[in-house]
Parts: structure tokens; C-alpha cells; sequence
């Protein structure tokens, strides 16, 4: 276990994988899973106050699903069993070490938020921290 969570934390992330990136598949699922566990992990950046699971997926505009509205389905056993492997630990580059993704209309941007494209996953891009203030993120479980 990477972070403290209960069963309603594996239903939340969950319903985040599947709102963020059901079309990406389970792999594509499990890296959106990776950069929001690390988000929990680290306490930098946007994400100093983010301790738990809850508040990483309710985090003000941070996710699109959440913020549009479409993050209310209903989680299914698979994206669970996904959720339950991010937050024990399973990481998958390009999100191994990112903190942010995100999906554009074309090609991924060479930055996002000052942070460097460090991969693609289909038609996400991951962006992973620079600088000492994220070093945290480097760490092993």
C-alpha cells in the first residue's frame, strides 16, 4: 500500500479512472491512476495540501470528469481492481513519475504547467515535476 485508503477510496478512484479514461483501456486507466496516487504521495506543487484520495479527486479543477460532471458513473469491478493497483503501488511509464496529464486536440505540448512532456500513452501526454520541490516523487515505495 503506496497510500491509506478504505473501500470507499478504491470506489472514488475508481469512478475517476473510468470518468479520466475509460476509452485509454486498462493501462490507460491504471497511468491516470499512477499521476493521482502520486499527487497524494507528494507534498509539492499544486498538492501540498492533497493527503488523501478524496481530496486529490475533488481537488478544484483538477480533473475534468470531476469538473464537468461526468465522473458520477458507477465504478465496475474491473476499474476496482485497476484503483487497487495504483494505490499498492503498480506504475506504469510514462505516468511512473507524473504529476499531471492531460489529452490535446493534436500533438502533446513540450511542457504543461512549466513541467516537461515526458511521454504518451494514446491520447494522453504526462508531464513529470522538475526541481528539488518534487524530488519526492523519484522516491520508492
Amino acid at each position: 500500500m503506496v497510500v491509506h485508503y478504505n473501500e470507499a477510496d478504491v470506489d472514488l478512484m475508481a469512478r475517476l479512472l473510468r470518468a479520466e479514461a475509460e476509452g485509454e483501456g486498462k493501462q490507460g486507466m491504471l497511468m491516470v491512476g499512477n499521476v493521482g496516487i502520486n499527487r497524494v504521495r507528494v507534498n509539492c506543487s499544486d498538492f501540498e495540501d492533497v493527503r488523501t484520495i478524496e481530496q486529490m479527486v475533488f481537488q478544484p479543477h483538477a480533473f475534468e470528469a470531476v469538473t464537468h460532471g461526468y465522473f458520477y458513473q458507477r465504478a465496475r469491478e474491473s476499474e476496482k481492481r485497476l484503483a487497487r493497483r495504483a494505490i499498492k503501488g503498480a506504475r506504469l511509464w510514462p505516468a511512473k513519475y507524473s504529476l499531471w496529464y492531460f489529452r490535446p486536440p493534436g500533438d502533446c505540448p513540450p511542457t504543461w504547467y512549466d513541467q516537461p512532456h515526458v511521454g504518451r500513452y494514446k491520447l494522453h501526454c504526462f508531464y513529470e515535476p522538475t526541481g528539488e520541490e518534487c524530488d519526492a516523487i523519484y522516491s520508492t515505495y
